[in-house]
């Protein structure tokens, strides 16, 4: 009997290339929408700290006040452009997940099905070696001396 050999082993082959491509596109888009929340926090941070270190001082000038008032708009503008990043981001990341969990079934797919024809081969095998063995003994019985 041949050996087993999956007709459409390319097309898996393919698919797993696939399959891995996509994964690796989902896993950088998850690394640019963590870049975009740790960039904000930053942002957010900066903000906090500025506003806290001048609560700390005694005499505040009113021109302190205006650049701290200038700086506030700047990191809310900062924030909103983030915000609108992080969203754009976030369908990309959706997009691409959809994109890669339909890569993978397909690959189930094809694999389900190289598991049933090989199990189908196996049986195949199995029953053909066991008519051999079947005729070897019988065979053997009848040249058997009585």
């Amino acid at each position: 009997m041949n050996s087993f050999r999956f007709p459409l082993q390319k097309a898996l082959d393919w698919r797993r290339i696939q399959a891995e491509l996509q994964e690796e596109r989902f896993r950088q888009q998850t690394a640019a929408l963590e870049g975009i929340d740790h960039a904000c926090a930053q942002v957010t941070a900066a903000g906090n700290a500025a506003e806290q270190q001048v609560r700390v001082w005694n005499p505040v000038a009113g021109g302190e006040l205006a650049a701290l008032g200038g700086y506030r708009l700047h990191v809310k503008l900062q924030e909103t452009e983030m915000a609108v990043t992080r969203s754009e981001c976030r369908k990309e990341l959706t997009k691409r997940e959809s994109v890669m969990l339909e890569a993978r079934r397909q690959l189930r797919l094809l694999e389900h099905l190289k598991e049933r024809r090989l199990a189908e081969w196996t049986k195949a095998r199995d029953k053909e070696l066991e008519e051999l063995a079947s005729d070897v003994y019988l065979a053997k019985w009848k040249r058997r001396p009585e």
